[in-house]
């Protein structure tokens, strides 16, 4: 909740920001908060950025951004119309003090005739041609500081320093300086903005952060740009930095094309600021060094660490511990409710390799071994005499039609009175099993559902994770099984920062031109996965998090299904906790379903992305 308050800490009259009676916005948060700067005119980022704090489920309100929302990109006007829709919290920067006030120039600070200032010149005037007046009069309503209550601890959040709007602080500026602006603050620590480089630094239980900026990549040698998220957490509040990728070649190209510096337009894409006029020595010496992310416990202990680390306690890599989290908490565990799916994982195989397939499926990979039909069937058997018994059977891969035996496997898991569903691509494997298909259908009506893989209603995004000329064939396979009566479904991936509403609706346009008889805003009709990065950033999910997350335990995929997979080389299957991690030996469970029946930890950054944060199960939900 976003409260004005006056000032009442102790701030001296000194401070240039506001005078000692003036009030300004304190926001009190109970959870995640997330914070960043210099969205610097780069709508493809701050989209990006949009789309990326809706995947970690942080909300508007919970939103700061310190500032320069203008600066050297293209798109000033689409970007502010963004931040104002979007409803986030925005500090006053430099520039929109400047532009705001229609003054001469973007007053950051460049010292006269260096390349900076001289490159500000023309990006200045491009914003100051197009931004409207209703832009400017938001740009002279926002507040030159913005306190966070967070965890206990209160932090000013400014642009540049407490008592200047255009001031760099790095993270080799001496502690003692930035000691002097939190005492001038009168809180336990400051966000700043303006340098563009992310850095924490905390001493004698004191903290000064920044997150970096979106708008521009930190001279690091790569285009990610940069944001942080605080959270409360037992001990303090845990910081951490995180990268964020976006589409940087479109934003360069906009810059180009609207007359834009060219040595700002490339560093979009090589990471390499064109001119470090601003830059200490220390900073400049790390120019072109990628920085890792990385997260620091802000706590009591007073820091013996050099200024440049500034780490009060470093903490040790997410998911690395199957008992506590890297903030020392419990890990949540989740136990079996009741086995309502058992899925089979035919083989690793594929008649495919697509792009940021989680399996890395191939025709080459076969690190998963084909099941036999007699090794389903034992499965089988015990899943029949167990009370009460599973109400489904899913086969996944790889592609199963690649598994010679898997018609048979169909065939006896229906045979055994369950429902079946299966997982395809829908392409020639699964065609050269039509025959035995239709027999099937006609013995067990109904029973046997086929999900077919269609990342997205548009062709060219569906190829672009599946290959060329993988369209066709995966929509004809989709409407022969629906014209023969097969209970069908499709299932997309939600790999482009879209809104689910959005997919649901492309698939609604795509079914109605092409007669396909499914009602896309049907969940069990159309799935829409949510995208399970391997490298992005997401939180560990601890027994106390599931309030925070608004989940229950017994609704996580894990609580309701247990997998089959054979590895190569083994002498017979084993069970793992969920279709996601056939490959993580630390999620085996057991060479049986009642030995598979303990509770799951859940130590992977897919129980988070895709269970915990985004709500999937892989079964039919029926």
């Amino acid at each position: 909740m976003l409260e004005p308050e006056a000032r009442t800490r102790g701030a001296p009259q000194s401070a240039v920001l506001a005078p000692p009676d003036a009030a300004f916005p304190v926001l009190r948060a109970e959870s995640e908060t997330l914070v960043f700067g210099g969205c610097y005119g780069n709508l493809e980022a701050t989209l990006a950025l949009r789309a990326e704090s809706e995947r970690l489920g942080i909300p508007p309100e919970h939103i700061v951004c310190t500032g320069d929302v203008v600066a050297y990109c293209a798109d000033p006007v689409a970007t502010v119309a963004l931040l104002r829709e979007w409803g986030v919290h925005v500090v006053m920067g430099n520039c929109e003090e400047s532009l705001g006030l229609e003054k001469a120039d973007c007053g950051c600070g460049f010292a006269a005739g260096t390349a900076c200032s001289l490159a500000s010149v023309k990006w200045y005037a491009h914003a100051d041609a197009r931004l409207r007046p209703a832009d400017r009069a938001w740009m002279r309503a926002l507040p030159r500081r913005i306190d966070l209550e967070l965890g206990g601890r209160r932090v000013a959040i400014v642009h540049g320093s407490v008592d200047s709007i255009n001031r760099y602080l790095f993270a080799s500026t001496s502690w003692e300086e930035k000691r002097r602006q939190m005492e001038l603050a009168g809180c336990d620590g400051v966000i700043g903005g303006h340098c563009g480089l992310p850095f924490t630094q905390c001493e004698g239980g004191r903290m000064w952060h920044n997150s970096g900026a979106i708008g521009m990549p930190a001279n690091d040698g790569t285009p990610r740009v940069w944001y942080s998220v605080l959270r409360p957490v037992r001990g303090g509040v845990e910081v951490r930095t995180r990268a964020l990728e976006y589409d940087a070649g479109t934003a360069a190209r906009k810059m180009l094309a609207a007359g834009l510096p060219r040595g700002y337009a490339s560093a979009l894409t090589t990471g390499l600021w064109p001119s470090c006029d601003p830059l200490p020595a220390t900073e400049l010496s790390y120019r072109g060094q990628a920085i890792p992310e990385g997260g620091v416990l802000w706590n009591e202990v007073p820091s013996k660490w050099p200024a440049l680390d500034g780490l009060a306690r470093a903490l040790p890599p997410k998911f690395s511990d199957p008992e506590l989290t890297a903030t020392g908490h419990r890990r949540a565990s989740v136990s079996l409710a009741g086995l309502d799916t058992v899925w089979f994982n035919t083989g690793s195989q594929c008649n495919l390799a697509c792009a940021h397939c989680f399996m890395e499926s191939s025709p080459k990979n076969d690190r998963l071994a084909y099941l036999t039909r007699a090794e389903v069937r034992e499965f089988l058997d015990e899943a029949a005499a167990r009370d009460p018994r599973p109400g489904e059977i899913g086969f996944t891969g790889g592609e199963p039609f690649m598994n010679p035996e898997f018609p048979g496997m169909l065939e006896d898991a229906l045979e055994a009175g369950f429902r079946v569903l299966a997982l395809t691509n829908a392409m020639r494997p699964m065609q050269r099993a039509r025959t035995r298909l239709l027999a099937l259908q006609r013995r067990f009506p109904g029973a046997l559902g086929l999900r077919v893989s269609l990342d997205h209603p548009r062709r060219d995004r569906h190829e672009q994770l599946r290959g060329e000329k993988s369209w066709r064939p995966a929509i004809e396979g989709l409407k022969w099984l629906l014209d023969n009566g097969f209970r069908c479904s499709v299932a997309g991936r939600n790999a482009w920062g879209e809104s689910e509403a959005g997919l649901r609706s492309g698939y609604l346009d795509l079914f109605a031109r092409l007669g396909i008889a499914l009602d896309a805003q049907d969940p069990s009709q159309v799935v829409v996965f949510p995208e399970m990065d391997p490298v992005a950033e997401v939180p560990e999910i601890s027994v106390d998090s599931w309030e925070l997350f608004g989940k229950r335990p017994d609704a996580v995929m894990c609580a309701h299904s247990r997998m089959v997979i054979k590895r190569k080389g083994a002498e017979r299957p084993v069970v793992v906790s969920c279709t996601l991690l056939p490959e993580d030996g630390a999620f085996e469970l057991g060479a049986t379903l009642e030995q598979a029946s303990g509770p799951v930890r859940l130590n992977h950054r897919y129980c988070a992305s895709f269970c915990v944060l985004g709500g999937a199960t892989c079964g039919s939900g029926k």
